[in-house]
C-alpha cells in the first residue's frame, strides 16, 4: 500500500517528509522517494531500500516545499526508476492508487513527444499535468483539467518548481488527511475540491504554540 506525505513550511521540510514516511512504514513498501522545490529545479531523491537509506541520501537536501512517497509496486518492478516521485519538466507527482487508462494516456503523451523513463501508471499523470500547464499556467486549474482525463481510484500530490510554496492534492475514492497550523480562533475551512470526485477528507487542526 503506497503512502504519501507532503509539506510546505517556513523552514526545511525534508526531515518532516522523512519522519512522515517512517510512520507509514508499517503499511509495507518496496521503495521510497522525495522531491522538493530546489533553487533552480526539482530536486529528487529515490531509493529501493528502507526509509532510513532515503534519509541518509537526502541528508544534504533542504527546501520549504516538497512531497514524499513509499511505493508498493503495481505497475513495474521495484526499482529506483519506478519509484516515486515522478518528474516531468517543472513538476513532480506522487500517487496512490491505479490509473486504469494509463496505457491510452501513455500513447497519447508519447505522440506529443514526452519520453517515459518508468513502467508506472503514475508517470502518465506527471506528463499529463505538464502538458496541461502549456495552456493553463495555474497549477490548481491544470491539475483539475488533467484529473478529468484520469480513470480509476487515486490520491495525488503535485508540486511545481515555478510555483513554490504550493501543493495541489487531488483524490478520488481515496482518503486524504490535511493538517496545517492555524490560530485557535481561526475557522478551519474544508479543502477546496480539485475535481468533482468522491473522496474522504480529514482535517487536522494544529494550534500555533508560543515560541
Amino acid at each position: 500500500m503506497c503512502g504519501i506525505v507532503a509539506a510546505a513550511a517556513g523552514k526545511n521540510i525534508v526531515p518532516v517528509l522523512v519522519e512522515g514516511l517512517k510512520k507509514l512504514e508499517y503499511r509495507g513498501y518496496d521503495s521510497a522517494g522525495l522531491a522538493v522545490i530546489g533553487h533552480s529545479e526539482i530536486e529528487r531523491v529515490r531509493s529501493t531500500g528502507r526509509v532510513a537509506e532515503l534519509e541518509a541520501a537526502s541528508a544534504g537536501t533542504s527546501a520549504i516545499t516538497g512531497i514524499a512517497h513509499t511505493r508498493w509496486a503495481t505497475h513495474g518492478i521495484p526499482s529506483e526508476r519506478n519509484a516515486h516521485p515522478h518528474v516531468s519538466g517543472s513538476i513532480a507527482v506522487v500517487h496512490n492508487g491505479i490509473i486504469e487508462n494509463y496505457e491510452t494516456l501513455r500513447g497519447e503523451l508519447t505522440a506529443q513527444g514526452y519520453v517515459f523513463t518508468s513502467d508506472t501508471d503514475t508517470e502518465s499523470i506527471a506528463h499529463l499535468i505538464q502538458s496541461t500547464l502549456k495552456t493553463e499556467p495555474d497549477l490548481l486549474k491544470a491539475v483539475q483539467i488533467a484529473c478529468r482525463h484520469l480513470v480509476g481510484a487515486y490520491a495525488i500530490a503535485v508540486i511545481d518548481q515555478n510555483q513554490p510554496g504550493k501543493i495541489i492534492v487531488s483524490a478520488k475514492a481515496r482518503h486524504c488527511c490535511l493538517a496545517y497550523p492555524t490560530p485557535a480562533t481561526t475557522p478551519l475551512p474544508m479543502p477546496r475540491p480539485c475535481c468533482k470526485s468522491p473522496a474522504t477528507w480529514s482535517i487536522w487542526k494544529m494550534a500555533i504554540l508560543p515560541s
